[in-house]
């Protein structure tokens, strides 16, 4: 129980009070802890040891403004998944990650590429269904273009975890 609410996201600012990142519990108490940030907001829930109790920050902002380099992201599965919504882009169902594959739209037996304007997350139904044809052949259509992760994309997952969380909205949602 207690490491379940160390991983609990904690949305991170910049010194500007712009949101750069979601991070778990865990690593916002150390920041905080060092003194490298400040929390902003802080949940109901605590962390208690021998002679202290803590409350858990549910947003933080470090002290110093760092310079975010424009934002890439590893070519992942989890990345793709995350950026398609755990939603299959053909049948438009969302469901777990172990339910889902990643489809390449132009097939690989095609020169297909494993890049970001390539994949998307798809169910195996469709997966099998496609086969090695483009959408096109198989009288499918993608639900949206896959596109590389940006900032846009990066902000927008941002917002998404944080649709439950009422101390995020008056940083995310302006």
């Amino acid at each position: 129980m207690p490491s379940e609410r160390l991983q609990k996201p904690v949305l991170v600012l910049n010194a500007s009070y712009e949101p750069i990142n979601v991070c778990a519990a865990r690593r916002a108490l150390v920041l905080v802890l060092k003194g490298v940030a400040s929390a902003e907001e802080v949940s109901v829930t605590a962390i208690h040891s021998a002679r202290n109790s803590v409350r858990l920050p549910s947003v933080i902002r470090l002290l110093e403004y760092r310079r975010i380099p424009r934002q890439t992201r590893a070519l992942s599965r989890k990345n793709i998944l995350l950026r398609d919504r755990y939603t299959c882009q053909y049948c438009h169902r969302a469901m777990a990650s172990g339910e889902l594959t990643l489809d390449h739209v132009i097939p690989r037996s095609r020169a297909g590429e494993s890049a970001w304007e390539n994949l998307v997350a798809c169910c195996h139904f469709c997966n099998n269904r496609k086969g090695s044809r483009t959408p096109e052949e198989a009288g499918m259509k993608l639900l949206r273009q896959p596109r590389p992760f940006s900032m846009h994309t990066s902000r927008h997952l941002m917002r998404m975890l944080g649709n439950g969380e009422v101390q995020w909205r008056k940083y995310l949602f302006y």
